[in-house]
């Protein structure tokens, strides 16, 4: 191997280190040294026409130009990507005394947060929060609620069947309530709230849906009265609408309940005096209610003369709307963002 090459190698190694400057002349450079025909590469091919007694020292030698052409792209290389992330630092930094971009969030569904509020409200009276499936048996959702086949009653609630009208979509969440009374036996008191969905066939417009969410309760003990739940839902609405809220019930009918009532709230924006909210009446009208039909609690194993209940029954869309002004029942499905910083204002409004 010829040393005199071998030296005119190694000055070029040093000398065209210099003209690095970037990433192309660092490729480049390995190239002209490494590469398949570079310099270095070259001197590899050499090795044969050497002494066997040279080889070693030939081999040493090569090796020794192959780790100092390394070591110069090793530190060049790192020396680039320096002054490159130094570069883009400089023509990326940032104002921190200038206003940030305001990033759109999302909120909490008001329904979920109206249905996780009233829950925690009755669960410290001692209620326990049941539910059922929606899928339900004509027995449950009607004929132990005293609605037998062929009543009147059924027609009005356009029940969506599926197999032969004995299985169908729960049109109410009462069934929840009689699967309950049906585990306590006739023996044990009951406390309880079912939230959830219910399905109704129902043209889709600003008021109505054919799904809509349901919270019904259930108190059945020994001398239970209406004042029991007038009292009850006194407790409830005061904690919805505020402290001034008033509450009255009026005379209605239901086949499950006995007498029933219609449940009244004073309306909270003309405070009584008359408005296009409660079409000048001064109350607005929020859930039925009453006391539990003998025959219901006869069906479910509890003797009329012992036991006595009340059961109400809210929507959670009507209450939502009244309590956030909501005038559209499909606003609740949708995923606009606008709609979310409407309910977002409107809580802190309430909270304040």
């Amino acid at each position: 191997m010829d040393n005199k090459k071998i030296e005119e190698i190694k000055k070029l190694i040093e000398s065209e280190k210099e003209n690095i400057k970037d990433q192309n002349s660092l490729n480049d450079y390995r190239v002209k040294f490494l590469g398949k025909k570079g310099l270095v590469t070259e001197l590899s091919s050499m090795m044969k026409d050497v002494k066997p007694e040279d080889r070693k020292e030939a081999g040493k030698t090569l090796n020794e130009l192959k780790q100092e052409v390394n070591t110069i792209i090793e530190e060049k290389k790192e020396q680039i990507e320096k002054e490159l992330w130094d570069k883009k630092l400089q023509s990326e930094k940032i104002d921190i005394s200038l206003p940030a971009t305001k990033i759109k969030k999302g909120a909490p569904n008001i329904l979920e947060k109206l249905i996780e509020d009233i829950e925690e409200y009755f669960m410290s009276l001692g209620y326990d929060v049941v539910d059922g499936p929606e899928v339900e048996e004509d027995r449950y959702n009607f004929e132990l609620l005293n609605i037998p086949k062929g009543h009147p009653a059924r027609d009005a609630q356009d029940t969506f069947y599926i197999e032969d009208e004995e299985i169908l979509l729960r049109s109410q969440t009462s069934p929840v309530q009689i699967r309950t009374m049906l585990k306590g036996k006739g023996k044990e008191p009951i406390r309880m709230i079912c939230p959830g969905k219910t399905y109704r066939r129902d043209d889709d417009d600003a008021t109505h849906s054919h799904q809509f969410m349901q919270i019904e309760g259930l108190l059945v003990d020994k001398n239970i009265s209406l004042s029991d739940l007038k009292g009850t839902f006194d407790g409830i609405a005061k904690h919805l609408f505020g402290h001034d809220c008033k509450t009255r019930f009026r005379p209605s009918y239901y086949q499950f309940t006995e007498p029933s009532v219609e449940t009244d709230i004073s309306c909270f924006v003309c405070h009584g005096d008359g408005c296009s909210l409660c079409k000048d009446t001064g109350w607005l009208t929020v859930s039925g209610a009453g006391m539990v039909h003998p025959n219901v609690l006869r069906n479910c194993g509890y003797d009329p003369k012992e036991w006595s209940g009340f059961a109400f029954g809210f929507g959670a869309e009507r209450l939502a709307m009244l309590k956030y002004g909501i005038d559209d029942i499909r606003t609740f499905y949708q995923t606009d963002l606008r709609e979310a910083e409407i309910f977002d204002r409107k809580e802190s409004e309430i909270d304040d």
